[in-house]
């Protein structure tokens, strides 16, 4: 009698972990977790109490994707060894998954970023921006390539660094600010990939830290013209110099169905014309 009020009907087993019944049923006709007893005359499972952290074991497996084969031949075969080995290998899964989700959450808050300037600011207007450093995986733009070409190199760099889709980063394209000044307005020297996670800096680009200036344009016509020219005479009346490169970027590319109604987005460092500032 002692022995029968220690188990638990598969009822309240069940509940007791929080599952559906039917899931311990299925584990027991798969062989990989049985009841402590089974009623001789009508069948009904009933589990022990000492039973629970076995079954917390496999639920914890299955939470971490851990396949039923899998978590079966660790269990006929459980060690202190086989379950360090089995942890160790999820733990680096779930470090992979969350340095993804990390990424994935800066990319939307750049695109948030975005939108916020779509909706808020004065996009004829030119400011100045301040910039932490940034890693850049850049592409070489050469005078004859196709568009075409271009999304195919993009899209492999992203790959290439184990993004998933072209998405995960943010992009645009790079002119060097000695082309602009020469009047190469379309000069476009790299595409650039920011890859939003750690990584070494051998063979990247490097965008400094620092002051931008900052301004928009509308991808058609002589816009881009137009929109250097103003830069040029606001850093002149701001006493400023521009180096470097010009980074531009399309931010609105979400919301819009038309290439001609994309917003680019310019940014250049600049400096005071006594030194860096």
């Amino acid at each position: 009698m002692e022995k029968k009020r220690k188990l638990l009907t598969i009822g309240q087993f069940a509940a007791m972990h929080g599952i559906n019944k039917k899931t311990l049923m299925w584990y027991d006709e798969i062989g990989l977790f049985h009841p402590a007893a089974i009623h001789p005359e009508n069948g009904y499972r009933y589990y022990s109490y000492h039973q629970s952290a076995i079954l917390e074991t496999i639920l914890l497996l299955r939470e971490l994707d851990v396949p039923i084969d899998e978590i079966r031949a660790f269990m006929e075969n459980r060690s202190a060894a086989s379950m360090e080995r089995l942890l160790r290998e999820k733990m680096e899964d779930l470090d992979h998954e969350m340095e993804h989700l990390k990424a994935v959450r800066k990319t939307l808050a750049y695109h948030c970023q975005n939108m916020r300037i779509l909706q808020t600011m004065d996009l004829s207007e030119i400011s100045v921006v301040v910039k932490t450093e940034r890693c850049l995986v850049t592409v070489d733009i050469k005078p004859d390539i196709s568009f075409d070409k271009l999304v195919e190199l993009i899209t492999a760099e992203t790959r290439k660094y184990q993004l998933r889709r072209l998405h995960d980063a943010s992009y645009g394209t790079m002119i060097a600010v000695e082309s602009l000044y020469h009047g190469c307005f379309e000069d476009y020297s790299n595409m650039f990939i920011e890859i939003p996670f750690p990584i070494k800096k051998e063979g990247l680009h490097i965008q400094p830290a620092g002051k931008y200036v900052r301004a928009f344009y509308r991808e058609e016509g002589e816009n881009a013209v137009q929109c250097y020219h103003k830069l040029f005479d606001y850093v002149r009346e701001h006493r400023l110099t521009l180096f470097g490169f010009s980074y531009e970027t399309i931010i609105n590319e979400n919301v819009i169905d038309k290439r001609e109604d994309a917003l680019v987005q310019v940014e250049i460092p600049v400096k005071t014309e006594s030194g860096w500032d």
